[in-house]
Formats: structure tokens, sequence, C-alpha cells
């Protein structure tokens, strides 16, 4: 089912111990304004030189844990962050990636520590946020053994399921109203500008009734495998996203 109007999600990616706090509280406030339960996407394990603004935070585990007490979902967001395989994924949006190709051996140990990892500091992770986009079918298997069931991704207009998993599409980086379909808004708090926090605040004070949660998406909206006509509009959509990124890496080069 396709809901309309439409409904969207909340998701922060990138979160560990050593981000940036100051501008992470840049967004706190406006989750407890508005009732937001978004997706929290820990890195468990960070070894990314680009995350590790600031020294390992104490208080980072009892915050996350808080949210979680407060209706977010947690989100399993790769293992070390450390982007170094060239494997495709099944959303092939960068080159490179943490999960994509490695073998299955590798894949099961990271997912098991990571996971352990965010067990130890009493979360509970339901759902599964790559790095960059960059997972592959043995990935999703592994996912499955280890009982997670949601994945964060895909760019679908509704939750759907593929390979034996439900996937909650993530199709946007900053607010935009849409008319119908569920819609995630992904944000990265360390690098995202002043204007986006302004941006989300006016966005939410005009659409926060239309603002829902992993676990009603999943139970109200029913993930079934995507007809044809939603998996050809699914493509176009990654078809288009990939050519606008490819277009401002080329940019980017020049």
């Amino acid at each position: 089912m396709i809901p309309r109007p439409a409904q969207y999600l909340l998701r922060f990616d990138d979160l560990c111990p050593t981000y940036s706090r100051e501008r992470w509280r840049r967004f706190t406030p406006l989750l407890a304004e508005f009732g937001i339960r978004p997706i929290l996407a820990i890195v468990p394990d960070n070894r990314d030189p680009a995350l590790a603004v600031s020294p390992s935070h104490p208080g980072f585990w009892d915050e996350m844990r808080t949210f979680e007490g407060a209706g977010a979902s947690i989100g399993l967001h790769g293992y070390q962050h450390l982007c170094v395989s060239r494997g495709r994924s099944l959303v092939p949006l960068h080159p490179e990636t943490e999960f994509a190709g490695v073998e299955e051996k590798t894949q099961r140990a990271w997912i098991r520590e990571g996971l352990a990892i965010l067990r130890s500091h009493g979360l509970h992770p339901a759902v599964w946020v790559a790095p960059r986009h960059g997972f592959d079918r043995v990935t999703l298997r592994v996912l499955r053994e280890a009982g997670i069931e949601v994945v964060s991704d895909g760019f679908a207009r509704r939750p759907f399921v593929r390979n034996g998993l439900a996937w909650i599409p993530q199709q946007l980086w900053a607010p935009a109203a849409k008319k119908s379909g569920l819609w995630t808004i992904c944000l990265h708090p360390t690098t995202a500008p002043d204007s986006l926090v302004e941006k989300l605040r006016k966005f939410l004070g005009d659409h926060a009734q239309h603002f829902t949660s992993v676990e009603r998406a999943v139970a109200e909206l029913e993930p079934a495998p995507l007809s044809f006509p939603e998996r050809v509009h699914a493509e176009a959509a990654l078809l288009r996203v990939r050519l606008r990124t490819g277009l401002k890496r080329r940019s980017g080069a020049a």
C-alpha cells in the first residue's frame, strides 16, 4: 500500500561516541518538540577518521538508550565505517562500500560483533543501515540469521519485501514535501549545515503529524513484494539519483 497523504521517517547516520556532540545537539530539541521517533544509525566500532571529530563522549550510550526508550529505532550502521571494498551493492550508489563483495565469513563476524557491541550498551538494534548503501545478498542472509528483519534502503514508495527482509525505503537527503508514499529523510549531523537544520525545523512545523516510526510503518503498511510497475518506479528513481550523484562527483573533480 502506498500511503496518501505522504508519510515520513527521519534517519540520522554516522552516530558514534566520537561524533560532534555540538552539531548533533542542533537536532535533538526538534525530536522532542515535534515528537519524532527517528532511526538512529550507530557505528558500533568506528575506525573512520572522518567520524573521529572529538574525544569519545562518555554520555553517548546513555543518550542513545534514552532516545530508544522514547521510541527511536536503533540501526546497525555497518561495523567500523571503513569503506574499502569495491563489490557491487544491491543499491549501487557508491563505488566503495564496507560490506558489498566481502566474503561471507568476514561479514558474519562483523555483523555479529557490531550487534554485540550495541547490545552490550543496552540497545536493541532492529534495523540495518549500510554505510554508503553498500551491501549484497550475502549481507542480507547474514542479517536474517542474526535476527535483523528490517533494511533502511531502496527507492520504492512503500515498504516492501526482498530477500526475506522488510525494506523501508530511503530516498531523501533533505526535507521535501510529497503527495503520497513513505519517504525516509537521511541526515548526517556532523556535516549538515545550519541551513539544513532550519529547513528541517520548518518542515516539521508543517508536516510533523505525518511522521511515523519503523514499527508503525511495518505494522500499518504491510511490506510485500513490489509489483512490476513499482519495481520500474524504484529502478527509475535509483537511476536518477545515480546520475545526479555521478554529475556531482565529476563536477567536484573538475
